[in-house]
């Protein structure tokens, strides 16, 4: 499952660095998850970056976006194919 900012994001920027895979960008109003891209940090790391480094704890999971983990580490070899 990809996760998403919702509009409690304070636009504090600490969640697009900590993306390893770069899903992270500035939308209208607070920061967007591109859900193509966002693999829940797997294949980077344990937990999700953004998740741990959000002051005000606006990153759950997207329900519209269901992945199982298989999906999730598919998705990572999808995006980088040497790995």
């Amino acid at each position: 499952m990809a996760l998403m900012i919702t509009d409690e994001c304070i636009n504090c920027d600490v969640c697009e660095p900590a993306c390893p895979n770069q899903a992270i960008s500035p939308g209208v109003d607070y920061y967007v998850i591109d859900p193509f891209k966002c693999t829940e940090c797997v294949g980077h790391f344990e937990t999700p970056q953004c998740q741990l480094v959000c002051p005000v704890a606006c990153i759950p999971k997207d329900p519209e976006y269901c992945e199982s983990p298989t999906e999730l580490w598919q998705k990572y070899h999808k995006l980088y194919p040497t790995a």
